[in-house]
């Protein structure tokens, strides 16, 4: 198969470019290819035939879409099958080697190459030609990709501004300064239309508010908020998206959260998942299409970063075995292939890796090879792509327990609710309990009308630290507040920065906080949590004296709020309590004049 080659040597070592030159939907993209979906068969052995239509240079397309292959950090590769078009087969392959440079630090050494082989008379006459045009545009965006890495330029690539609907510019400006005008814009409403307007579709089609909040350099809490204000005033719309659990991408998303069902099926893996509402159900933005509508599908569907929990996927012929120089860290792992079957788990230690047995079934671990060698054996008797992913979730998705934790969420989308009957478990969420201590003796010494005036500004002061600590208040009730915090070192900084404050305001606060699994559920048109954890902390609550601050064991034991109760005097104590068979153990932090 004829091929053509580029090669290069960069002053950065290969983890530094992997994860810009892997990208393959941004390259494409900057390329100037149009976006495609896949038509996506289920065959009768449990895989799934592919096949995408498209143009590109002129010529219409057809395709049969082959999974990649690639390392992470080394290689990658991708053949397309076509039926249509000047070529029948036409791929990358790309490889990255570490080498040493003259000032002894550590580059790379990168290889492109262009497979091809012709079709029809046009692929013939001009394989080579249309092969080393295609590699002189990537020769160019590798080389602007290079310099973006290295710090030396703002953006990706040098790329055309995108078309816009008559007037967009302008109603963007007019959305931005309603962005700014919200409590929640954080004056974040020109880069949001700038990047809207301006930014490529890759990075908009699925806008994630923390990769926003690491190129801004602002918090997560920020960005979000800014997300928020900005869907509210019409620039964005929201996309709840459900991951496949397999895949992890986003298969089914909606545009609001009481749409969402229990499960859902990919057709690129031919299973179905049931929702997990903290670890699959993930938060995302897009532009409003009156401002920048977007093409549907994308420029790359299947490359390495569309997947970056995968390490390492080879394509394997029936009864092919193939052996990879690769040493993997110690981790948890999954061995599975792209089609139905069981998975096998590893907790890898270090050394050695099992290798891997696929059948028709799914995949077995077999015994390991020499170290830093993983065999992979095809027995299935079809094609497919085995691989090992790392099974630990980004952290960059904004998941649904993330989002319903933020005061901006519940403002500004109150009416954001699971439907009727539904309820989703949450792992963890730390619950804040506060109420005012002798208020009813407040109205008697002040009069009603002044009393009142000070509990509405301790709601108000209490929403404030409870927002800038990345909570949110749950709900009011009589002169008590319940607030939910994704971190419990949150609501513990939270609760000491009300005692401080509170003092300031003539009144006397009593808190409680726990930490644990919970249910949420749809109570009173809000979102609200129910469950045994909600009743401990709030019978907590009603063990504080007033000032002080009661902690249950699993909140004051946590690594990151250790720390924070050092320099406060605290008092273990144990208590029976309502609806709890066993005394309950918690920790009184005592008031500062205590201390």
């Amino acid at each position: 198969m004829p091929r053509a080659t580029w090669t290069w040597t960069f002053d950065l070592p290969p983890d530094k470019l992997w994860p810009v030159l892997a990208d393959t939907n941004r390259f494409n993209e900057a390329m100037g290819l149009p976006p495609y979906t896949l038509e996506e068969t289920p065959q009768p052995n449990g895989t799934v035939l592919r096949r995408g239509r498209g143009k590109a240079a002129g010529f219409t397309l057809e395709w049969e879409e082959k999974p990649y292959e690639w390392i992470e950090g080394r290689h990658f590769r991708q053949a397309r099958e076509f039926t249509k078009g000047p070529f029948r087969r036409f791929g990358p392959v790309f490889d990255l080697e570490p080498v040493e440079m003259a000032d002894g630090k550590i580059g790379s050494k990168v290889s492109y190459a262009l497979d091809y082989e012709p079709l029809t008379l046009t692929g013939r006459l001009f394989g080579a030609r249309l092969a080393r045009q295609a590699g002189g545009v990537v020769e160019k965006r590798i080389l602007e990709a290079v310099s973006f890495a290295k710090g030396e330029r703002q953006t990706w690539f040098d790329i055309a501004p995108p078309e816009l609907p008559a007037g967009a510019r302008e109603r963007a400006a007019a959305l931005a300064a309603e962005i700014d005008r919200s409590p929640y814009g954080n004056a974040l409403g020109g880069k949001l239309t700038e990047l809207v307007l301006g930014g490529m579709a890759t990075d908009l089609g699925r806008l994630k508010p923390k990769k926003l909040a690491h190129d801004l350099g602002v918090s997560t809490r920020v960005a979000v908020e800014a997300c928020l204000a900005a869907t509210r005033a019409g620039l964005l719309t929201m996309k709840w998206d459900l991951l496949c659990t397999n895949c992890r991408g986003a298969k089914l998303t909606l545009a609001a959260l009481s749409e969402l069902p229990r499960g859902a099926h990919c057709p690129s893996c031919n299973i179905d998942y049931d929702r997990d509402f903290e670890k699959n159900v993930e938060l995302s933005f897009a532009p409003a299409p009156a401002v920048r509508p977007l093409g549907m599908g994308g420029y790359c569907l299947s490359g390495p970063m569309a997947s970056p929990h995968v390490v390492v996927q080879p394509l394997l012929g029936a009864g092919e075995t193939r052996r990879i120089a690769l040493e993997l860290p110690a981790g948890s792992y999954r061995l599975r292939t792209l089609h139905p079957g069981a998975t096998t788990d590893v907790e890898h230690k270090g050394g050695a890796f099992p290798g891997l047995r696929i059948t028709a079934g799914g995949v077995e671990a077999m015994a390991p090879a020499a170290a830093g060698t993983i065999v992979f054996a095809n027995q299935a008797g079809f094609e497919l792509a085995a691989l090992i992913e790392d099974r630990t979730w980004t952290r960059e998705a904004l998941t649904a327990p993330e989002v319903i934790s933020l005061q901006a969420f519940r403002e500004l989308f109150a009416a954001a609710t699971l439907r009727p009957g539904d309820e989703a478990g949450v792992s963890q969420v730390a619950l804040l309990f506060s109420d005012l201590q002798g208020s009813t003796a407040l109205y008697e010494r002040v009069g009603d009308a002044a009393a009142y005036n000070m509990v509405r500004e301790h709601f108000a002061l209490l929403a404030s630290i409870v927002r800038d600590h990345d909570g949110a208040v749950v709900k009011t009730i009589g002169d008590a507040v319940m607030a939910s915090f994704g971190d419990p070192a949150h609501a513990v900084r939270a609760a000491l920065a009300m005692q401080e404050r509170i003092v300031d305001h003539d009144l006397v606060l009593k808190l409680g906080v726990h930490a644990g699994p919970t249910v949420v559920v749809t109570l009173n048109d809000r979102l609200d949590y129910f469950g045994s954890t909600v009743n401990m902390a709030a019978r907590l609550q009603g063990q504080s004296a007033g000032g002080d601050i009661v902690l249950s064991r699993i909140v004051a034991d946590d690594p990151a709020v250790r720390p924070l109760l050092q320099s406060h005097a605290t008092r273990q104590e144990s208590v029976g309590l309502k609806g709890f068979n066993e005394p309950i153990a918690f920790v009184r932090v005592m008031p500062t004049a205590v201390a």
